[in-house]
């Protein structure tokens, strides 16, 4: 298991970090988990399903539209 930091993620998945955190906040994006009093960070396994399942969904969408 893997803490990615916010820069780390926005590197990942080329959001701002505060982006991440907006989306996060409406439960549009895996939420940080608390580390420490002063820092958070990502699972990178909650990412990367993230990230798999927009690529799906992006999928999806494509072949619907080759029909």
């Amino acid at each position: 298991m893997r803490i990615l930091s916010a820069r780390e993620v926005a590197q990942k998945t080329s959001f701002s970090t505060g982006h991440l955190r907006r989306l996060a906040k409406e439960n549009k994006f895996p939420k940080p988990v608390q580390i420490s009093e002063n820092r958070s960070g990502w699972l990178e396994s909650d990412v990367d399903k993230w990230i798999e399942k927009c690529v799906r969904s992006h999928s999806v969408i494509r072949e619907e539209k080759d029909v």
